[in-house]
């Protein structure tokens, strides 16, 4: 049977619309954001936390969420199509090496593609072991992460220890890639904002720091991710790569080269990472150096299964690790405290659903909680600057078990195939 016969007869017996979750309007979603940020300028005006919502800080967190994007799109690709990919740190660590190798001798834009090469091959490596020769693929992630760490060190010694202004731990500075501003726009969006009305100058406030100071590699990573969706739930071929996550034996049956789509799945995957990788070198810091990617693969990977294995979600969930990374570097232990009296606010506001789901119990320990926030916040001036260190960490585990219950990832995720078993 042909791929296309194949396609056509997955499409016929996909689950009609109406069994699963109702799909949120455009509409609802707006209104969902406003009162995001109404309850952040809220926050603001009570605290007195200026900077939460300023241009600067939506700025520095967008910059802090791509890697972390990047990653978690990568993961996205692997794992639908049945392949875990914990090996993204791995990945992106080759992303950062490879592409501030080329990047300082041959231009930044030569650094990305190279750095997305390296991740690319990390993600061979993991599909040659997980897919042919089937690897466990949580053992096949941490050996890549381990290898990639030896790997880069060791070639550090010869080519960046030699050049000039590198050492055995970092590169030569890499030319920056070019920035772009709104004109106009983005000056009255920040006047905007530093009048600190209630509202309007958040709104100016998240608005300005999305068009300011933008790299275009920020664009072109933003874009991935209205791509993977398109490509992946819009496309023959990504019906057939999803059906080698959900019943890769169905899709062989069908006419499905499983091995191929999961080939191409962990590739780009790794690819992904390596973009990551390569954006932390080459945009955020201009330099690399060894451990910059600091575990941001693993909360990428956090970030795509809080966005339930869907590219809209898991952005969203790259932009709060981003978002909370960037108050610890930016406003450090005044920023944070304010983030106690908004996260007491999102609990009552638990407990008042599970009050009226009648889940009595959970909404007691939640009441709980946001009571000894509400008294954090009330006695004290500041957090403890190691809680500000470790907040992006606290935010990771806290949304994860936050979000487990309503999770569904694909229902071959890790499993080994044999080819064959749908013939």
């Amino acid at each position: 049977m042909s791929e296309s016969t194949s396609t056509v007869s997955m499409a016929s017996t996909a689950p009609r619309k109406g069994g699963g979750r109702r799909k949120l309007s455009l509409p609802v979603i707006l209104l969902i954001i406003a009162a995001g940020l109404a309850l952040f300028s809220l926050v603001r005006v009570i605290s007195g936390a200026d900077d939460l919502t300023s241009v600067g800080q939506i700025s520095g967190a967008l910059q802090l969420a791509v890697p972390i994007g990047l990653a978690g799109l990568g993961g996205l690709w692997a794992e639908r199509a049945g392949v875990i990919n914990i090996g993204l740190e791995g990945m992106m660590i080759l992303g950062t090496w490879f592409g501030a190798w080329a990047g300082y001798q041959w231009g930044p834009w030569t650094g990305v593609v190279v750095g997305i090469a390296g991740g690319a091959l990390g993600g061979l490596l993991h599909a040659v072991m997980t897919v042919t020769f089937k690897v466990n693929h949580i053992v096949s992630g941490v050996a890549i992460t381990i290898l990639a760490t030896g790997l880069t060190r060791y070639l550090s010694n010869f080519t960046f220890d030699e050049a000039e202004g590198g050492s055995s731990k970092q590169s030569p500075r890499i030319d920056a890639i070019d920035r772009i501003t709104v004109p106009g726009l983005s000056d009255w969006l920040g006047d905007l904002q530093a009048k600190h009305w209630f509202f309007v100058s958040d709104l100016g406030g998240v608005l300005g720091g999305l068009i300011t100071n933008l790299s275009l590699l920020t664009i072109v990573a933003l874009l991935l991710i209205p791509g993977t969706w398109w490509l992946l739930w819009r496309t023959s071929f990504g019906l057939r790569l999803r059906s080698c996550g959900e019943n890769p034996v169905a899709a062989e049956s069908l006419g499905v080269n499983v091995y191929k789509y999961k080939y191409i799945a962990v590739v780009v995957s790794g690819a992904l990472a390596g973009l990551g990788g390569a954006f932390l070198a080459i945009v955020s810091t201009g330099i690399y150096q060894e451990g910059q990617t600091g575990g941001r693969g693993y909360i990428g990977l956090a970030a795509m299964i809080f966005g339930n294995w869907m590219p809209g979600g898991m952005a969203l969930g790259a932009g709060l690790f981003g978002f909370t990374d960037s108050l610890k570097l930016r406003g450090g232990a005044v920023n944070v405290h304010a983030m106690l009296l908004l996260l007491a606010i999102l609990l009552v506001a638990v407990v008042i659903w599970q009050l009226y789901k009648k889940k009595y119990i959970q909404a007691v320990v939640t009441a709980a909680v946001s009571a000894l926030l509400f008294t954090w916040y009330a006695l004290t001036d500041e957090v403890p600057s190691q809680f500000v260190d470790a907040a992006p960490y606290v935010a990771t585990l806290l949304v994860l078990a936050v979000s487990a219950q309503r999770l569904r990832m694909p229902k071959a995720n890790g499993q080994p195939y044999f080819k064959g078993q749908g013939k």
